[in-house]
């Protein structure tokens, strides 16, 4: 089964948060028309071209899709547009501000109009407030919104390497399509749907804005460590590679001097009984068992630890993680089409033995422009027109 077969979701999209979270619905069953502008299409197929010839980007975030390159500042592309929100029961975009409105696009309209159609805006600052208008990338809002002061080190603040504010903003408007679909079975009523990329990165900020308030202190960043807990880092081990090892309780801190590190003095130590004493001290703690891991090959590091019932992985690198046995041995990875030929995609995340995971090409620029524009009404010496008119299909 398809979760979401039937469902037809229209999609004016263009870089991350948007195309993502679309994506996922098309993972699901759904039939997603991605509107491209016809000259060019999404700017996210032109970040590089590493995947034979396509954008990385583009490829992780736009499988399982139709592409309808439409000229969009025409009127009969517009009103293209609108034949096809007519029939749709999702429309989402992450226009610059001001441009769905340019387009009729607007969710106060087109749900007067269309009282079953869910609207989903997601934008950098979400509905109203000084910011509302602002241009925003995930680099922007991380560093408005904080997530850049408390990563990295106190001397480099850095940006997370994934762009958590595009990510998790695809993710609160798939949930909320999700949660408007089932809403809509009850009532019969559509939605409007505002997503804003600020929001999401403060509400992951919350431990941090908690202890800014409450505590009167900013938490610094700490590298590949944590502000809440110690020990917990990144060790270099004898044979150069790098032990990510943790605790997160007193008993785990007890049994990691004791039975990894051989120090029972250490877990007698009082200047070390509770988690608030070690962070205190974490620079000392941290160099005693990075003193420890020195003298070890990291598998025998890892042996001692899952001895010990602690936490503990191996710092990896996107071409190790390709190989992850956690991903090859439970096939994970599987192989869509595309214009450039078979490419490999990672399952989505939850597992479910009640459905199964739709996985479609990823769409070459207005691909499927003439057969959709044919499902609309148009005859097929419309269709033709409107081609050679340069309202639809790709540019040539």
């Amino acid at each position: 089964m398809l979760p979401l077969a039937g469902v037809l979701v229209v999609a004016v999209e263009q870089a991350v948060a948007a195309p993502l979270c679309t994506r996922h619905l098309g993972d699901l069953g759904a039939r997603v028309v991605k509107v491209e502008n016809r000259a060019g299409g999404d700017f996210a197929r032109a970040y590089d071209e590493v995947v034979n010839g396509m954008a990385a980007h583009f490829v992780w975030a736009n499988r399982n899709k139709e592409s309808l390159a439409l000229d969009l500042k025409h009127p009969e592309g517009r009103e293209a547009l609108a034949r096809l929100v007519a029939q749709a029961d999702v429309v989402v975009q992450n226009l610059a501000p001001g441009a769905a409105a340019r387009l009729g696009l607007d969710p106060a309209e087109l749900r007067a109009k269309h009282p079953r159609l869910i609207c989903v805006d997601i934008s950098g600052y979400g509905k109203g407030g000084p910011y509302a208008q602002a241009r925003a990338y995930d680099l922007l809002v991380q560093s408005e919104a904080g997530s850049c002061a408390i990563t990295g080190t106190p001397e480099a603040p850095a940006k997370p390497g994934i762009p958590i504010a595009d990510i998790g903003a695809g993710m609160y408007a798939l949930s909320s399509i999700l949660t408007a679909l089932y809403v809509r079975e009850r009532t019969g009523e559509g939605a409007a749907i505002s997503v804003g990329l600020f929001d999401v990165v403060a509400e992951w900020m919350g431990f941090a804005l908690n202890q800014a308030r409450y505590g009167g202190f900013d938490v610094a960043p700490n590298g590949l460590s944590s502000p809440m807990v110690s020990p917990y880092g990144a060790y270099r081990t004898a044979d150069g590679q790098t032990l990510v090892l943790g605790t997160t309780n007193d008993r785990e801190w007890r049994r990691l001097a004791g039975h990894v590190l051989g120090r029972p003095d250490l877990a007698k130590d009082p200047r070390y009984t509770t988690n608030a004493d070690r962070v205190a001290l974490r620079p000392e703690l941290d160099a005693v068992i990075a003193a420890w891991a020195a003298t070890l090959p990291l598998a025998e590091c890892r042996r001692l630890a899952e001895d010990a019932g602690l936490g503990h992985a191996r710092l990896n690198t996107p071409t190790e993680v390709l190989a992850h046995p956690q991903l090859t041995d439970r096939d994970r990875w599987q192989t869509v089409d595309s214009p450039a030929g078979p490419v490999q995609v990672l399952l989505p995340p939850p597992q479910c033995d009640s459905w199964d995971w739709r996985l479609d090409a990823v769409p070459a620029l207005g691909a499927h422009s003439a057969q959709i524009l044919a499902d609309l009404g148009y005859p097929p010496a419309d269709v033709a027109r409107l081609v050679a008119d340069g309202v639809a299909g790709p540019a040539d």
